[in-house]
């Protein structure tokens, strides 16, 4: 298929799909306790825009939870049909992990979703609080497990290899890893930082298209005020984070930069942009600023980085992917930090909602947190390459044995399967923000009868509210 090998297939399906997948926990994890946070600010101001704004993001959560689970068992299974190897070889550390993901996690967010979607009339207010905010817990919880595993592939450590097979011996070891704490920080910051985007360029909007009322002007300001505080606490992670990888994955910052080599005890450059060529060894077209290399990586004027030439062709990272999705990462990350600004000063002058040219930047803005999330895992996961489990077991020693057919075909069949289930959830998604939050009548529960007006529970059944006219008509005839 288009001259890729069997490995090639097997990693842009595992590509493909994982791209697909962490969409959706990014919002859970960021919407859940956003939620939390409306349904406390209702208990305690009992301001009925809080309320409006509950119900409307939870059926939004409910349906971006139930595409995350289906994606993720998809991913569950490749782990055995495309990468038995690893999971041979690894699979007495990362199996238990993820088992710890679902007993912990997945159990804890099941348990309270029922009550958090459908008990607003059936439970008191405490409990109903408390189930949401368990939720939340239960998304935060399973970014740690899921961290904890993945991180552990980067940098291993308490464990022994045994006849072929790792064996861990120090389970503080094998979950706090190295990397553990700065890739935990980052990916949660990171979801909260692409909810803030959504959800303000949702409120954006409605307020472009003259719906303006207090339930959304409260939805953008809280978004506004997340990704002010947010965005720059990600780039000091981010920081934080590279000087990290730097000392337990050089080759990656390496790739990143686009550094093949070093001149004498000159101090690293930064290159900007430029165009990395694996095969000439040399990055083209380079835009570079002497000094700042060395002073972002190291923190200091005189220190070098690693370049790509002190590793083997073979133990290299494709730097031409990781220079350009860590630029986009970074660009947009910049692009974020200016728009939490910009929305301080408007702010300060009481022009937040209604400053056309920053609310159409709002907008635009929606998906960049998804974007840029997309893309520091396409720098994580390819600068990590050639290993799957670094400096233990390469990427190539781990796959199954499958014939490139085989994986052409599952392939196609993912691609296609996904576009239309995904996409009709997506596209289902997008239309419940459209209607945009819906004022809430009275604390009692109603049935639903004739010529009663309610706001279904269930979270599919919103996208049916078009249809009251033509109900209260058929009611009226009755």
């Amino acid at each position: 298929m288009f001259g890729l090998e069997a490995i090639d297939l097997a990693r842009s399906q595992f590509a493909f799909t994982v791209s697909f997948h962490i969409l959706f926990p990014a919002i859970t994890i960021g919407l859940a306790s956003y939620l939390a946070v409306l349904e406390g600010m209702w208990l305690k101001t009992h301001e009925q825009s809080y309320r409006d704004l509950y119900h409307f993001w939870s059926k939004i959560f409910a349906v971006n939870f139930g595409m995350g689970v289906v994606s993720g068992l998809v991913m569950a299974y490749e782990f055995g049909t495309n990468w038995s190897r690893f999971s041979d070889f690894a699979g007495a550390v990362t199996g238990p992990l993820l088992t710890y993901e679902v007993l912990t996690a997945f159990f804890l967010e099941a348990g309270f979703l029922g009550v958090m979607l459908f008990g607003w009339n059936r439970v008191g207010r405490g409990l109903h609080f408390f189930s949401t905010v368990m939720v939340a817990i239960g998304t935060l919880i399973s970014t740690f497990w899921i961290l904890a595993s993945n991180s552990w592939m980067h940098t291993p450590q308490g464990y022994s290899i045994v006849d072929g097979r790792v064996v861990p011996v120090d389970w503080l070891a094998v979950i706090f890893n190295p990397s553990f704490p700065y890739r935990l920080l980052h990916m949660s910051v990171a979801a909260f930082v692409a909810t803030a985007f959504f959800v303000g360029a949702s409120a954006a909007w409605h307020l472009l298209r003259g719906n303006d009322n207090p339930a959304i002007r409260k939805m953008l300001s809280m978004a506004l005020w997340m990704a002010l505080i947010v965005a720059p606490v990600q780039a000091v992670i981010g920081d934080f984070h590279g000087l990290n990888t730097l000392e337990h994955q050089p080759a990656k910052i390496a790739a990143i930069e686009g550094h093949w080599e070093n001149v004498g005890d000159e101090p690293t450059p930064l290159i900007l942009f430029g165009w990395p060529d694996m095969k000439a060894e040399k990055t083209r077209f380079a835009v570079e600023i002497p000094y700042m290399g060395s002073l972002i990586l190291t923190h200091t004027l005189t220190k070098q980085v690693p370049a790509l030439k002190d590793f083997k062709p073979e133990d290299r990272p494709n730097s031409t992917l990781v220079f350009w999705s860590f630029r986009v990462m970074v660009g947009l990350g910049f692009l974020m930090i200016f728009t939490g600004l910009w929305s301080l000063w408007l702010r300060r002058r009481e022009r937040i909602y209604t400053n056309k040219w920053f609310l159409r930047l709002v907008m635009i803005m929606g998906p960049s947190g998804l974007i840029a999330l997309l893309a520091g895992w396409i720098t994580t996961e390819a600068g990590r390459q050639p290993w799957v489990v670094y400096g233990l077991l390469r990427t190539v020693d781990a796959a199954s044995n499958h014939s490139v057919a085989q994986l052409s075909i599952s392939l196609a069949l993912f691609v296609i399967v996904y576009f239309m289930l995904f996409g009709t959830g997506f596209g289902y998604m997008m239309r419940l923000v459209g209607k945009g939050p819906q004022p809430h009548e009275g604390d009692q529960p109603s049935h639903g009868g004739p010529g009663q007006k309610r706001t279904p529970s269930r979270p599919l059944s919103a996208a049916e509210a078009g249809n009251d006219t033509h109900h209260d008509n058929l009611t009226k005839g009755n």
